[in-house]
């Protein structure tokens, strides 16, 4: 069942935010037979998306908290969604998307580390995810590169990974190819009302005009409830939080570490050229966008604890991005208190993990299609009737929010065509 437009619409869903989030979600409602525009005020996949390591891995992220436990569905469903979403993309586009299907391995340095293993090695057996203890010879024979003084590990074969630089690309070109109309640089975004205030209609560009739109889907991450309108729709509770990683490269090519080494504060994660991640920090900072030596330092130590062979590559890139945290740490992905609205971000650490589940629950949303129960998990009121935007610096950011202007006139007679 296709939505039917809001009268005097240019598209039936406007898309606002050009990351993995975004593009996923303007793919999948194209494919429902949606017209769709897709605004990105930056570059396309400059954020979050770009700097992300591209863990798949729903077992080995699972904390001890309530809220990760209870969304622990989310990512073991959409992690069984990559294979096909991948295999789709590349059909869709003949590129490789650089999915990695060879596990992930959590390991433990000393005694401490290692009874703390223990505990999560119950704790996931409780859950009842699989996860394969190992001895340090066995973890070794694995993976040869890792240190002598390993002392336990723990294997998760169903946690992979993928490149989400690469996946973007191919998410862009999908979308160019299914009829999506991107737009990349336009600047801030506002939401926009209809003159009673009922509705959200559309968004307006930093330069003045409005793009008119049945739906609107917010997807811009962490800058996403700056996109709220003042005093008339509820933002969501949406922060910053900053991570640091390092980019390696390995001249001899690919083959220090098979699949993904975790140890207590640093992962290192492989791509198919010889590349390595290795991340990442957790910093409450606002959007401070700054390297510091300070993290990079403690990175590479820990990476090098981890895996001694660390030290022989090339440094290559130290990339800094914001991921959109919210208080429970799950997704925010649901319709709004106000028509036309549609929330899809809050995705903290696992936005690359789930977005092809993303994209099928917000098409379902468009298309009014049966409510998914994993919706429950995701809703954007369960954070009460009186949820604000977080308080940001705005200066900061560029951040434009603004109320609805009565001199400008009805979108459905000032949206421009999008090109």
């Amino acid at each position: 069942m296709v939505a039917k437009s809001h009268k005097g619409a240019s598209v039936d869903v406007l898309v606002v935010g050009g990351g993995i989030i975004g593009l996923t979600v303007a793919w999948r409602a194209r494919q429902r037979g949606l017209t769709v525009s897709l605004l990105e005020r930056d570059a396309i996949g400059a954020g979050a998306s770009h700097v992300a390591a591209g863990m798949l891995a729903p077992v080995t992220e699972v904390e001890f908290e309530d809220a990760r436990v209870r969304t622990l569905d989310l990512g073991l469903r959409s992690s069984r969604l990559w294979p096909s979403f991948a295999a789709e993309l590349e059909e869709a586009t003949g590129l490789r998307c650089g999915l990695r299907s060879a596990g992930t391995m959590m390991v433990a340095r000393d005694a401490d580390e290692a009874r703390e293993l223990e505990r999560q090695i119950a704790f996931r057996e409780s859950l009842g995810v699989g996860v394969v203890g190992l001895l340090p010879s066995a973890a070794r024979r694995r993976e040869p590169a890792l240190a002598p003084t390993v002392r336990l590990a723990f294997e998760a074969p169903g946690d992979h990974s993928v490149d989400p630089r690469r996946a973007v690309q191919l998410l862009v070109q999908a979308c160019l190819h299914a009829g999506v109309t991107v737009r990349e640089g336009v600047g801030d975004v506002a939401l926009h009302m209809d003159s009673p205030g009922n509705r959200i209609v559309g968004a307006r560009l930093a330069d003045g005009s409005v793009v008119a739109a049945g739906s609107v889907v917010v997807a811009a991450g962490a800058w996403s409830d700056l996109l709220s309108v003042p005093g008339q729709v509820p933002g969501v509770p949406v922060r910053p939080v900053k991570g640091q990683l390092l980019r390696l490269r390995d001249p001899a090519g690919p083959g220090l570490v098979n699949g993904a080494v975790r140890g207590t504060g640093v992962y290192i994660v492989p791509r198919d050229d010889g590349r390595y991640v290795v991340g990442a920090t957790m910093e409450e900072r606002g959007f401070d966008l700054q390297p510091t030596a300070g993290a990079a330092y403690e990175l590479l130590r820990h990476a090098h604890d981890l895996v001694p062979g660390i030290a022989e590559l090339e440094l290559e890139e130290v990339c800094v991005g914001l991921r959109p945290g919210t208080p429970d740490n799950a997704p925010i992905i649901g319709r709004a208190r106000h028509d036309g609205l549609v929330w899809a971000c809050g995705h903290h650490r696992n936005g690359i993990l789930l977005a092809p589940l993303t994209g099928e629950l917000v098409a379902a949303i468009l298309t009014e299609s049966p409510r998914d129960p994993l919706l429950s998990l995701c809703d954007p009121l369960r954070f009460g009737v009186s949820a604000q935007p977080m308080a940001h610096d705005a200066s900061r950011t560029g951040a434009r929010t603004a109320a609805p202007d009565p001199a400008v006139p009805d979108p459905a007679a000032t949206a421009p065509a999008l090109a």
